[in-house]
């Protein structure tokens, strides 16, 4: 009897080693192993959990999704710091350049480079695999437009300010009184909008480190004036004016896309809540109109999220996550999720699947354009909150252009842009 105590201990004890041992990741993807994935686009979870648990019995390789409402950097170094690191993350571009060198491994040789213009490189080294490309810029309902002028709404019509404004007033008198949505998140104001003040020179880096030194003026700024010109006249019509700090999106969207709106700035993103609704046909994405002529003609995108794979799991893993990635570049299936089924505008030149949803469709022949201004991707952790929270004030008429731009150049006393 106690032998056979003992074998049976011994044998359980067997049983759980070689459990921990799939757990840990440190064993083949094919022998019980488990592909981990970090998604940050709280949008697709489910649609991700959905197509791991087929991916899972389709390819035999076993595939876990997780996602944290963390910021990215965040989760991430909380998730390094218990040596417990995803094989496969999606991540923002900074934190490419962040952890990348450290932490990721290099897919310079892999096939996909050649399909794409979005791919991050380090040290030479490819190590970020592009997602998606999103974009940012002022959203239109045409159909609401044209109720409201009698006239078919020509996105290519309205460059400046002056002429946003002049459009605006002739909807009005058509009567719709405030046709205009404003989102009063932090990461909208401060991550989206007003990194166009970065972004739409030439030389962000030189121009924050003119902030920095006190050698740049930002009241006096002609990109910081003309961008704030435009949101003035947004902000002049905006249906929430009266409380804009307690605007929902999702009520935002949601008025836009049912012709109750006219404009709303934000991204191909916002088509996520926006197709649920009742949504009229003819929506799409335009430039932020400005008086700088040369500004005014391109979406404000690129690749937006991107995946590494560890370079501290096994390499049976690290292949598992390669192939994983050739999937949904070249699969047919895998195609189809990305385009179809996450509503995502494709990084890659040689699918050709057609973007289904109008914001997408917007962005994508921006895209093919080549009219794309790029992102800047490096900006510090704490500046869409810190910013954004300074924007909210302006928005809600707390403080004035000139002390909204002092706000800012005292941000960038101490603030470091990240590593690139």
């Amino acid at each position: 009897m106690k032998k056979r105590a003992i074998a049976l201990f011994l044998t359980l004890a067997m049983v759980l080693a070689l459990a921990a041992c799939g757990a840990s990741g440190e064993s083949g993807a094919g022998d019980g192993a488990t592909l981990t994935i970090f998604n940050s686009k709280m949008e697709i979870q489910s649609q991700m959990e959905e197509m791991a648990q087929k991916y899972s019995s389709e390819k035999g390789v076993n595939v876990e999704v997780y996602y944290s409402s963390d910021t990215v950097a965040a989760h991430m170094s909380t998730k390094y710091a218990s040596k417990d690191p995803y094989v496969l993350s999606m991540v923002d571009a900074k934190d490419i350049y962040s952890l990348g060198a450290e932490h990721a491994i290099d897919l310079s040789a892999e096939k996909w480079v050649g399909d794409t213009t979005q791919a991050i490189s380090v040290d030479s080294k490819v190590l970020g695999f592009p997602v998606c490309v999103e974009a940012r810029g002022i959203l239109y309902n045409g159909d609401a437009i044209k109720k409201a002028t009698g006239k078919d709404f020509d996105p290519a019509a309205i460059k400046t300010t002056a002429d946003l404004k002049a459009l605006i007033d002739e909807i009005v008198a058509g009567g719709a009184e405030l046709p205009v949505g404003l989102q009063k998140e932090d990461w909208s104001l401060g991550a989206h909008y007003f990194a166009e003040v970065y972004e739409m020179h030439e030389d962000p880096d030189a121009f924050i480190a003119g902030i920095k030194d006190g050698s740049v003026s930002l009241k006096d700024d002609s990109v910081f004036n003309a961008l704030m010109d435009t949101f003035d006249v947004l902000k002049e019509y905006n249906y929430a004016k009266d409380a804009p700090i307690s605007a929902e999106r999702e009520v935002t969207e949601m008025m836009l896309a049912e012709g109750d709106l006219c404009f709303k700035f934000g991204g191909n993103w916002d088509w996520s809540n926006m197709s649920g609704t009742d949504y009229t046909e003819n929506i799409g994405m335009m430039p932020v109109p400005s008086s700088l002529d040369g500004y005014n003609t391109t979406l404000v995108g690129g690749g937006s999220k991107y995946f590494f794979i560890d370079n501290s799991v096994s390499e049976e893993l690290q292949q598992a996550a390669k192939d994983f990635l050739n999937w949904l570049v070249y699969d047919e299936e895998g195609q189809d999720f990305l385009v179809n089924t996450c509503a995502l505008v494709p990084a890659f030149s040689n699918i050709t699947l057609p973007v289904s949803d109008p914001l997408g469709a917007s962005v994508k022949a921006y895209a093919d354009n080549g009219a794309l201004t790029p992102n800047y991707n490096y900006l510090p952790d704490d500046h869409y909150a810190k910013i954004g929270a300074s924007f909210q004030k302006y928005l809600a008429g707390q403080i004035d252009r000139a002390g909204f731009a002092d706000e800012i150049t005292a941000y960038w006393a101490t603030a470091e842009v990240g590593a690139h």
